[in-house]
């Protein structure tokens, strides 16, 4: 309840910022615990499917946030545009800060044994199912923009598109099993387990790292808001920016101890992949269902979401920077260059919010010099023809 009202007023400090004692330590310990049981899972499903588990258990309070915007926005249409404000910001900061923080770990964890200076992050051919897996979700996105707004039945098709996403990665098969001297000690110790014990100390990880994460998640969104509230951040910076940092922070911490480890790096940067996925889909479909019950609840009828201009800029910015994202990674390899652009025009946004149109500029053009690329056979797109051979497989 003190989440919602600090939401809402968005502003006003509320909560404790002596809380953070408790809830960052906790935070960390979910994020270690579910990313242990991850490491496990993998070698019972497919890599893919354990970390959209993962995804969905590190996005949770994202989720939270999120609903509590929607439903407020319901009540109140002044506030829709922090509802759109938040999804955008948080798909951009992951791709924008996180991508390139797994690069910059990888290269500076492991440039004593490397060959190369700035090696790239070459991606397994499984991996494909999650590159490619962006494409729908943007492509139905674009009728969203036509439209100017988004209703239950675009939830729905948003929702569909997430259920072949996880078809598709049940089909890959788990991990070999000599790759588990690799895992840490205790994603080694559950899946060592014998029979039932096995399954259970899997499940058990997740369960309470998840079940961790949902308690403490408002207590810590609550106690950090308030910080920022305290020193005068803005309320569309405030709900752009730092409320997907804090939502998204299991997240940065699994990632970034993935990418510590080097061999790991693919696995760390297809976390954050699967989270986009899920982000363009099931949070973006969380919108308009829980706007709409709110305004049916508040006014008596149900209400699509619409866009207005400047939220429209804010989705077509977006939609070009994941559209970069899936380009760089359709030769399955993340380099230094991919890193850097990728950082610096995140940058640029966040440090000069009104030059949003021409970052929007900057990713088109680059898209267009990788689309070019491609077409001269300057960069190979392994990407599509490895996704297709995961399906005919």
């Amino acid at each position: 309840m003190r989440l919602l009202k600090l939401l809402a007023a968005l502003g006003q400090a509320g909560g404790s910022a002596l809380s953070a004692a408790w809830t960052f330590p906790s935070i960390l310990a979910s994020a270690f615990l579910v990313a242990w049981g991850a490491e496990a899972a993998q070698f019972l499903m497919s890599q893919g499917l354990a970390l959209a588990i993962l995804a969905w258990l590190q996005t949770l309070p994202e989720f939270a946030v999120e609903s509590v915007i929607a439903w407020e926005a319901g009540k109140d249409p002044e506030r829709a545009h922090l509802a759109i404000a938040n999804l955008t910001g948080a798909i951009r900061l992951l791709l924008g800060l996180g991508w390139p923080m797994i690069y910059f770990v990888f290269v500076l964890s492991g440039r004593r044994g490397a060959k190369r200076r700035l090696p790239p992050i070459t991606l397994e051919r499984e991996h494909a199912v999650e590159v490619v897996g962006l494409v729908p979700p943007l492509l139905y996105f674009l009728v969203i923009l036509w439209k100017q707004w988004i209703g239950w039945l675009d939830a729905v098709v948003l929702i569909a598109l997430y259920a072949v996403y996880l078809w598709m990665l049940i089909r890959n098969p788990p991990k070999e099993e000599e790759d588990l001297t690799d895992a840490p000690r205790v994603s080694q110790w559950a899946y060592r387990q014998r029979g039932w014990r096995q399954k259970a100390a899997i499940g058990g990880l997740f369960a309470v790292g998840g079940t961790l994460l949902f308690v403490t998640a408002h207590p810590f969104l609550e106690s950090m808001l308030a910080v920022a509230a305290i020193f005068g951040i803005g309320q569309f910076f405030l709900v752009q920016w730092v409320a997907p940092f804090l939502s998204e922070f299991p997240e940065f911490v699994s990632t970034f101890n993935w990418a510590r480890r080097v061999t790991h790096a693919p696995m760390a940067l297809m976390n954050i992949v699967s989270s986009n996925i899920n982000q363009w889909t099931v949070l973006a479909a969380m919108i308009p269902l829980v706007y709409g019950f709110s305004h049916l609840h508040y006014y008596g009828t149900w209400a699509d979401f619409h866009f207005d201009g400047a939220q429209r800029i804010e989705i077509v910015l977006t939609l070009l920077q994941t559209a970069l994202g899936v380009l760089l990674l359709a030769n399955m390899e993340f380099d230094w260059l991919d890193a850097g652009v990728l950082l610096v025009l995140w940058l640029a946004q966040f440090l000069v919010p009104h030059w949003r149109e021409e970052v929007a500029l900057a990713y088109g053009v680059w898209i267009v010099i990788l689309v070019v690329l491609f077409a001269l056979g300057r960069k190979k797109f392994l990407a599509w023809r490895y996704f297709l051979e995961t399906v005919h497989t």
